[in-house]
């Protein structure tokens, strides 16, 4: 059994956290740092012999095709994380499907094989956007994992199924693999990785991400982002205290935990994680709401 190991390729300054002080139209002005944290993380899972999946950015695949390049001649899955980093809520249906079949196309046309993965920004897939699954589906996507069954200022499905299921579109099923969650006095802990891992105690991040596996017997996903093993990122001004706390702490903590994390548990890709998963419930996307 192996737990999916997943990285989402975005820099510091597109996170949502800080979407009023920077804009899209203002990302070429700040400095990319992507390449380089995301060369650190190859250089780590490669150490280590471990493969994972790579929800990449379309706007950074256009302007970084060779770390494309890398992340698939590692033998890494490559997954499309959409294009602009905009909240799926936020967009139009319209925009999101022409963004979204944008962003598949530019990482088909790098790495050469079907992009069948999606991730959303800020796993933005709600109650508030059930429609975008049908457009995935649509578009040839075959699994996806946006929905995080707990509550959340920015996302979440608290009464969404915590292990991976098939929902019925009109284009088809589209095997979702929901964010790792643990339960703990009965209430759902968000276990899957990014800030909490930050935050938590390492002790705590592996309690809960083993107590999710029920002793690593169910395959679960964690997640990071570049940007958090980078302490020297540049400090965006003007945002909230509690947005500042939430993406700096622990910058300089989070390699090191990594290397831990993937010597406590066994990773792979996605499509590995589910390939050891018989997934036979059904829900359709009215359900979901």
């Amino acid at each position: 059994m192996q737990h999916a190991l997943t990285v989402d390729v975005e820099d510091y300054f597109q996170v949502s956290a800080f979407a009023s002080q920077i804009k899209m139209q203002d990302w070429p002005n700040w400095p990319l740092r992507v390449e380089q944290t995301t060369h650190a993380l190859l250089e780590l899972f490669e150490r280590r012999n471990v493969s994972a999946t790579f929800f990449v950015l379309g706007w950074v695949a256009e302007r970084y095709p060779n770390l494309v390049h890398r992340i698939a001649e590692q033998g890494h899955e490559v997954a499309s994380h959409g294009y602009s980093h905009q909240l799926v809520y936020s967009q139009t249906p319209e925009v999101f499907k022409e963004e979204t079949h944008k962003s598949k196309q530019i990482l088909e046309d790098l790495v050469q094989v079907p992009v069948e993965g999606y991730r959303a920004a800020s796993y933005s897939i709600t109650a508030r956007s059930l429609w975008a699954l049908d457009i995935l589906a649509e578009l040839g996507f075959k699994w996806d994992s946006s929905i995080f069954p707990i509550h959340h200022d920015r996302y979440g499905m608290p009464k969404s199924p915590e292990q991976p299921y098939k929902i019925a579109t009109q284009f088809g099923d589209l095997l979702e693999f929901p964010l790792t969650t643990a339960k703990v006095m009965g209430m759902s802990i968000p276990a899957a990785g990014g800030g909490y891992f930050r935050q938590y105690p390492y002790f705590v991040s592996k309690y809960l991400f083993k107590k999710a596996s029920l002793n690593q017997t169910r395959p679960q996903i964690f997640y990071l982002h570049p940007w958090e093993i980078d302490h020297d990122q540049p400090r965006v001004q003007g945002a909230s205290l509690f947005s500042v706390f939430r993406h700096y702490t622990n910058l300089k903590r989070c390699l090191p935990r990594l290397e831990h994390l993937v010597e406590d548990f066994n990773f792979g890709t996605m499509s590995d994680s589910l390939s050891s998963i018989k997934c036979e419930r059904i829900i359709n996307v009215a359900d979901l709401a």
